[in-house]
């Protein structure tokens, strides 16, 4: 039996309930949106329009659908997005009704287009992704959090962290799933075969400057049909890309993004990697750590509300830098290395970045078990110490 694991966006979910008529959830399809609505808020009424008997009662008779006198959990609302402007209607009928309606929807953009449209500042929005390392570590899941690579290969989608989900069989059936409904319900796909492959060569990437040309070419598919298919992926939250830092440099900088994967276990599982102990003598390992970083850093700004914005930097000189965190008033640059031994070189860049961006702070992220200061405001961090890096 699953069990519960409380989520760290609890606390947002519950005071943004209290302040906005709605709340709205996205996130990647099987990353538990319905399931921590239900769990924190179980007085609520619920639906899905993955019903198609329900979908169709709520499209004839959208203001039966929506009771006055209930509060509703209504999942999967990207089926029925016709039903916003009814939503609104309700929300504005009693405006002292916090929290009144509770959406979840699998598609990030296409639901914000409409929401835009029909519940300007009516709703508040967040997005949930896979379990965080802070989350495994406070749910007692009796999984052990003490080998990187293992949490990496294993991935974090609730059914195999708290599950009993068989790690392949979740990520074959998720994948079936994915293409089957979502690719063919939004776009036009004609062949999945071609979408997988192209899936596959986005994964064999992760980590690296986006190229389009090349993956279209490899494909054997138009750049337009690339673009197209990576927006899908972009849309669906299957994958992640890390734009580019240029504020205020002079330098030639860069502007391709990068790509990462919203789950590891997804983008071992794409590249067919058998085990954690073989992907960390690959020739990937860096790129794997790295991607598992750069999520973990997204979704503790998604699952506190954090005020600060992810980038990358790289320029023409050959100068970069993995992650910059910009708070706006300050950064904070972090180079990520899969090594248990760090080495001064390692510092470098960030070293003359920090006088280059004016900066303060710079860490190096790596597989070492205690913070160490290794000169002025630079220090080497666990892998396990994000939260403290992503607080301003």
């Amino acid at each position: 039996m699953k069990r519960y694991i409380h989520r760290a966006i609890e606390k947002e979910l519950k005071a943004a309930a209290s302040e906005f008529s709605v709340v709205v959830l996205t996130g990647p399809r099987q990353t538990g949106k319905s399931t921590l609505l239900r769990k924190i808020f179980p007085k609520y009424d619920y639906a899905t329009f993955d019903d198609p008997v329900t979908r169709k009662f709520a499209a004839d008779d959208p203001k039966a659908f929506l009771d006055r006198d209930k509060r509703m959990i209504i999942d999967e609302i990207q089926y029925l997005p016709e039903i916003l402007p009814y939503i609104k209607m309700a929300a504005d009928e009693n405006r002292s009704a916090k929290g009144r309606f509770l959406l979840t929807g699998s598609q990030y953009f296409p639901l914000m287009a409409g929401l835009g449209e029909s519940l300007a500042g009516r709703a508040a929005l967040y997005e949930l992704l896979g379990f965080s390392m802070e989350e495994i570590a406070a749910g007692g899941t009796g999984k052990s959090t003490s080998d990187p690579f293992s949490l990496i290969f294993r991935g974090f989608y609730p059914e195999v962290v708290a599950g009993r989900a068989d790690r392949n069989r979740f990520y074959s059936s998720y994948l079936q799933t994915y293409l089957e409904r979502d690719i063919r319900q939004i776009a036009s796909v004609q062949d999945l075969r071609v979408f997988q492959n192209f899936l596959e060569l986005l994964a064999a990437r992760a980590g690296s400057l986006l190229n389009l040309n090349e993956i279209s070419r490899e494909c054997g598919i138009s750049f337009t049909s690339a673009r197209r298919w990576l927006s899908l992926l972009e849309t669906t939250r299957v994958v992640y890309l890390l734009r580019p830092y240029h504020r205020n440099i002079t330098k030639r900088v860069i502007k391709s993004p990068k790509l990462y994967f919203t789950d590891t276990g997804l983008l071992a599982y794409l590249l067919r990697y058998p085990s954690a102990a073989v992907m960390r003598k690959g020739p990937q390992a860096g790129a794997f750590f790295e991607n598992f970083i750069v999520t973990e850093f997204l979704k503790y700004k998604l699952n506190h509300n954090r005020n600060f914005e992810l980038y990358f930097y790289r320029d023409s000189n050959q100068n970069e830098i993995d992650l910059l965190l910009d708070f706006g008033v300050s950064l904070k640059l972090l180079e990520i290395k899969a090594t248990a031994t760090p080495r001064p070189d390692h510092f470098s860049t960030i070293k003359r970045m920090m006088i280059e961006l004016k900066t303060g702070k710079g860490y190096l992220i790596a597989f070492t078990d205690k913070k160490e200061t290794v000169g002025e405001n630079l220090e080497i961090l666990p892998w396990t110490s994000i939260p403290g890096v992503a607080q301003e």
